[in-house]
């Protein structure tokens, strides 16, 4: 089968859904052909093939798209037909020639299935599956189902109608596209991040240490609550415990500087490290030498990082929002709290660190266990060899 998958930018060597997904397929006898934005970034497991650039000088832009138009010849019937395609669906003569450039690519393209890999990447391409021939698959990653349909108000109307079957990696954000007017009856399947469980280092009981160690991993942007945690910093320092809270990610100057100004206004700078952005060995060696994790996101689809934290042991808190209670079963690989209620999340905190060893490591193995059985690489690869069966 030849599967075409289409994200923004090529994933990077830690990112592990993608990456496992185009090796699994290809490991089943696929042909995958990866399709991104123009970059300088090249792609090795698979065939890669980039949109074209456009150019900000109006002579340059025209002088590209007729070079890219002759290019286009020799599948002049799929270039038509996509041209019906739009004029139907009422598009103005002058944005159908811009779409036939930037998805000039994918209108060569000859193959049995096109995927995005996010709901945004479809928009604009809705119709390019159907003008090759090709079935038309979208993943729902979060960000995609969560937030952009709020700026950008019936932005998936067209995808809705055209696509043939939905991949999430939560039941809480096909819901959610479910009230964004996706048919109930669209074909879909559930397949959720998963671990390289080579990749992940022994768990190791650690109760020899003279701090109480916090980690957190998130991108400096709103939708992951660092300021509700500082808050919770800042009332564990009131309380007295002694704490060391390590953040890892970076994100935009101006967020970074938002909250790292949150941190010394409140005078956690001797309790909060913030260490950036660093490798997936070195993140997972900080996991590994913490004693419980905790995220404070306002929402989330499904959030990878608790899915890493309960893989080396972690006992994980996070509020009950979006897809996070698919993630941990409450009270057995995790704790979750009552979106945004500070004061429970506080307490919850204090009890796990009086908890003794024996009842921390209950946890922690059976955090364990349950990623190994449930989202395990091996799993995943089998889940989306018979995605593209139906």
């Amino acid at each position: 089968m030849k599967i075409a998958i289409v994200l923004a930018a090529p994933p990077g060597y830690s990112e592990t859904f993608f990456n496992s997904q185009i090796r699994g397929l290809i490991e089943e006898g696929h042909d995958v052909t990866l399709f991104t934005g123009n970059t300088s970034h090249a792609y090795k497991l698979c065939r890669h093939i980039m949109h074209p650039k456009v150019n900000r000088f109006y002579i340059v832009q025209i002088c590209l798209m007729v070079i890219k138009g002759l290019s286009l010849l020799p599948t002049f019937k799929a270039v038509r037909t996509y041209f019906q395609l739009e004029t139907e669906e009422g598009t103005p003569i002058k944005r159908i020639v811009e779409k036939i450039y930037i998805n000039a690519s994918l209108l060569k393209y000859k193959g049995d299935w096109i995927h995005y890999g996010f709901a945004t990447m479809a928009v604009d391409r809705e119709l390019v599956p159907q003008a090759v021939g090709a079935k038309m698959a979208v993943s729902f990653r979060g960000y995609d189902i969560n937030v952009y349909p709020l700026k950008h108000l019936n932005c998936y109307g067209l995808l809705w109608r055209k696509v043939d079957k939905i991949h999430s990696i939560s039941k809480y954000l096909l819901h959610i596209a479910y009230d964004l007017g996706l048919e109930q009856n669209t074909p879909f399947q559930i397949i959720n991040p998963a671990m390289d469980l080579k990749s992940l280092p022994s768990y190791v009981k650690n109760n020899s240490k003279n701090k109480f160690k916090i980690a957190t991993i998130a991108r400096f942007n709103w939708i992951k609550g660092l300021e509700i945690l500082t808050e919770v910093a800042l009332k564990l320092k009131n309380a007295g415990i002694e704490f060391e809270w390590t953040l890892i990610g970076t994100g935009d100057i101006s967020e970074k500087e938002r909250y790292l100004y949150d941190i010394n206004d409140k005078h956690l700078l001797s309790q909060i490290k913030n260490i950036g952005k660093i490798s997936h060995e070195e993140t997972l060696k900080i996991l590994q030498e913490s004693d419980m994790y905790v995220q404070t996101s306002l929402n989330e689809g499904f959030c990878n990082a608790l899915l890493e934290a309960q893989a080396v042991g972690l006992p994980c808190v996070a509020f009950d929002v979006g897809g996070i209670s698919e993630n941990i079963i409450d009270g057995e690989t995790g704790f979750l709290i009552e979106a945004f209620n500070l004061d429970k999340m506080v307490q919850k905190i204090k009890e796990i660190l009086y908890l003794s060893l024996e009842e921390k490591s209950k946890i922690s193995l059976k955090g364990i266990e349950r990623v190994r059985k449930n989202f395990n690489i091996d799993k995943q690869k089998k889940e989306f060899n018979e995605f593209y069966r139906f």
